[in-house]
């Protein structure tokens, strides 16, 4: 039987947090349930059009249908933390002084601000 999805009601709360990863600056907006919870991910990167844009859409989007669907926030943060590739380096957050990846950095931020 396949997972009901949990989808967020049409007005929510949410953060947006500007980060940035070597020299590639983004914002990641967590859209949250009424609970608090997150529900949804979004990226925004400053260099529109690129791969790197594009790859953060489809990330953000399985993201968000993963949790939606019941993949808890630790599980994701298992499954995505650690994972390295471009951009990666030194961030702009001092709680996370480096990224392995910008899904790392994602990872990194929901393990401390919503487990």
């Amino acid at each position: 039987m396949p997972a009901l999805r949990a989808s967020l009601p049409a007005t929510r709360e949410s953060i947006t947090h500007k980060f940035s990863i070597g020299n590639h600056e983004g914002y990641l907006t967590i859209g949250l349930y009424a609970d608090g919870r997150p529900g949804e991910i979004f990226i925004k990167m400053a260099k529109e059009g690129s791969t790197i844009c594009g790859m953060a859409q489809a990330f953000c989007r399985a993201f968000s249908l993963s949790i939606q669907h019941g993949l808890s926030i630790e599980d994701a943060v298992a499954r995505f933390k650690g994972m390295r590739f471009e951009p990666m380096g030194p961030t702009s957050n001092p709680d996370i002084p480096e990224a392995q990846s910008i899904v790392d950095y994602v990872a990194r931020y929901l393990e401390l601000h919503f487990t």
